[in-house]
């Protein structure tokens, strides 16, 4: 008689159980992880946030920089604290749990960032403590200014239009875990990891101090060609060609003698001008 060879049940279950135990530090990091990303996300937003007020706020507009202790203050509280947070003028986050965002803690759950003011706003290249740190020429500017007629670099902000905000944060490390939590996370305890998020613009061509200031970058030639037809000499035979043109375009709807002089505004911005009437003047 040939012996029979015995069967095997359950190799493909404990192979299975095997290369799953190997898993479970991986999928405990997983979280972790995600936190981690979370907070980058948030440094980025962070550094446009600050980036993006210099549009409003900088050296062209009325009310000048925002304070740079200011901007990290609002900062700390509007994308580090507790989401819920209201947005409030002034308003300062503390160093209590009551503020914190409580899903950036470790597994024991000890605080991520320690201390807000871990959170740190600086300003170009350098990391320079003041808002002009940020200002730097742009590489351009040479080609722009080649000629008198180009000088768009100096008009448009271009020489030190390029404004840099950085938003950094120092997170604390993972190194007081007890019991099973020592070992799974015990690398995080020696990472002394930080976060640094930068946002670049171009600020000064987005405002100015007043209307006038408008008006003056709008007045130049090689941005705005057509305000040569504000000189009378230049623009009658142009101005009289194109509204009979307009009028044939038009006829038989219009009239003779009811549409003449109803052409297009060449040139002239100020019929485009949003005048505020006196009584409704602050």
């Amino acid at each position: 008689m040939t012996p029979r060879a015995r069967r095997q049940r359950g190799q493909a279950l404990t192979e299975f159980i095997v290369v799953a135990l190997a898993l479970v530090p991986l999928f405990l990091l997983m979280p972790m992880i995600g936190k981690y990303q979370d907070m980058a996300h948030a440094t980025e937003m962070a550094s446009r946030y600050v980036a993006f007020d210099a549009i409003a706020n900088n050296a062209n507009s009325a009310s000048g920089f925002k304070d740079p202790a200011q901007l990290a203050a609002e900062v700390r509280r509007r994308f580090f604290s507790n989401a819920d947070a209201s947005i409030k003028t002034g308003d300062e986050a503390g160093d209590f749990n009551a503020n914190r965002n409580l899903m950036w803690t470790d597994p024991q759950g000890e605080p991520l960032i320690r201390k807000f003011g871990d959170v740190t706003v600086s300003f170009g290249p350098g990391n320079g403590p003041n808002n002009a740190d940020g200002m730097r020429g742009a590489a351009d500017r040479k080609p722009f200014n080649a000629l008198p007629v180009y000088e768009t670099a100096e008009m448009m902000g271009l020489q030190s239009g390029i404004y840099q905000a950085n938003v950094h944060v120092t997170l604390g490390n993972v190194d007081q875990l007890l019991g099973n939590y020592a070992s799974t996370y015990k690398e995080l305890g020696q990472l002394s990891l930080s976060m640094t998020r930068s946002t670049t613009l171009l600020v000064n061509p987005w405002t100015a101090a007043d209307a006038n200031a408008i008006h003056q970058r709008l007045s130049h030639t090689l941005i705005f060609p057509g305000q040569v037809l504000n000189d009378p000499s230049k623009a009658k035979p142009i101005k009289d060609a194109v509204a009979l043109a307009v009028d044939a375009m038009e006829w038989p709807d219009c009239f003779p003698g009811i549409c003449s002089g109803k052409g297009p505004k060449l040139g002239e911005l100020s019929y485009f001008d949003e005048v505020v009437p006196v009584d409704r003047r602050p």
